[in-house]
């Protein structure tokens, strides 16, 4: 069994339950850090215009796997952007499509691209009603968007009044609690009755709060839901690596321009394609847990989505490297999280 001391692991290939690859030139950019790292992925629906029907999600799998280079792998999971006027039949036709496996609920101004997202979950009942009875999973963005809510209260607040209505209402919904960040939202996940998961992101395991403010502020660590307190990473860390197979890996890749993340009003979002695993073993390894890496991030996401688990391997070594201080992004750049820092594990060639 690995230990601290172990210098590789060798891991049933990972999937990413939690990814923006972005369009055209940035998508071509994008694209093989992930392909490196992951078999498939659940591709994030928040582009402009958002992803809102079947036919769209067919149209940008179509050119994501155009841009895969030569000789790469990767199989895109395609999800759908729920508004106030999805409907029932175009929910039908996405399971009946057999490439859409999700359907992203994005409060209206949660994050990104979220503008068209929905204003009230009583608009989207005949969807949600579909939903449950062909098993498509609801992937919920877990923040009110209340501006009287503190922005650090904004997930513990969402459980309450969103989220455990909704499962009440509809026991049967298959969801998925997106990038969780909070004891909260970790707690109710494992304690929960019915079939719920969460994806929990790199950076929430590594990072608290301070990170954002340490020698000045740190945009490339602004992300949403934002970095929370220690006693929140310490939970996720918990839930991550204790028994509960209702927790897997969903990196929230989220690649801005430089130019926009480093400015006056920066876009939210941490860039970890080019080194999430790396990432995660970081996190396992700090607190003893690397032995527990392969069930988190190989089998509990598949399993929660009724796919089979990958058949080839990936392996990672303890050995240091220094993380590039940017990388291609179109015709742009895009600064990955942690530019230019040493890791201490590495993803094999």
């Amino acid at each position: 069994m690995p230990s601290q001391n172990t210098q590789q692991i060798t891991l049933t290939r990972p999937d990413d339950f939690h990814l923006h690859l972005r369009d055209g030139a940035g998508l071509q950019s994008v694209l093989p850090h992930s392909a490196k790292q992951f078999a498939r992925a659940i591709i994030m629906p928040n582009l402009r215009p958002p992803v809102t029907t079947t036919e769209q999600a067919i149209a940008y799998r179509e050119r994501i796997l155009s841009a895969l280079p030569e000789g790469m792998s990767f199989k895109p999971l395609m999800t759908l952007y729920l508004t106030d006027n999805t409907t029932a039949d175009e929910i039908k036709r996405a399971k009946e499509s057999g490439f859409v496996h999700g359907v992203k609920l994005y409060p209206a101004g949660a994050t990104t691209n979220s503008d068209a997202g929905v204003t009230d979950l009583k608009h989207c009942a005949k969807a949600l009603e579909m939903m449950q009875q062909v098993g498509l999973p609801l992937l919920m963005h877990g923040e009110v968007t209340d501006p009287e809510i503190d922005l650090f209260d904004r997930e513990a607040v969402f459980i309450d009044r969103v989220l455990l209505p909704l499962r009440k209402n509809m026991p049967e919904l298959r969801i998925v609690f997106e990038h969780i960040t909070t004891k909260e939202a970790a707690q109710y996940v494992t304690d929960a009755e019915g079939d719920i998961a969460a994806t929990i992101t790199a950076h929430h395991l590594l990072y608290n709060r301070n990170a954002i403010f340490q020698g000045g502020i740190r945009p490339h660590y602004y992300c949403l839901p934002v970095l929370k307190r220690e006693t929140n990473r310490q939970a996720l860390l918990a839930a991550a690596t204790g028994n509960s197979n209702r927790f897997f890996i969903g990196t929230d890749s989220a690649p801005h321009p430089k130019e926009l993340k480093e400015h006056a009003c920066g876009c939210a979002g941490c860039y970890t394609a080019l080194h999430g695993l790396e990432l995660y073993a970081q996190a396992f390894d700090q607190v003893g847990a690397i032995d527990k890496l392969e069930t988190f991030a190989s089998f509990n996401g598949a399993d929660f989505y009724r796919l089979p688990r990958n058949q080839d391997k990936v392996t990672l070594k303890r050995q240091s490297w220094v993380l590039p201080e940017q990388v291609p992004f179109g015709e742009t750049v895009v600064v990955p999280l942690n530019a230019g820092e040493t890791m201490q594990w590495q993803l094999a060639q």
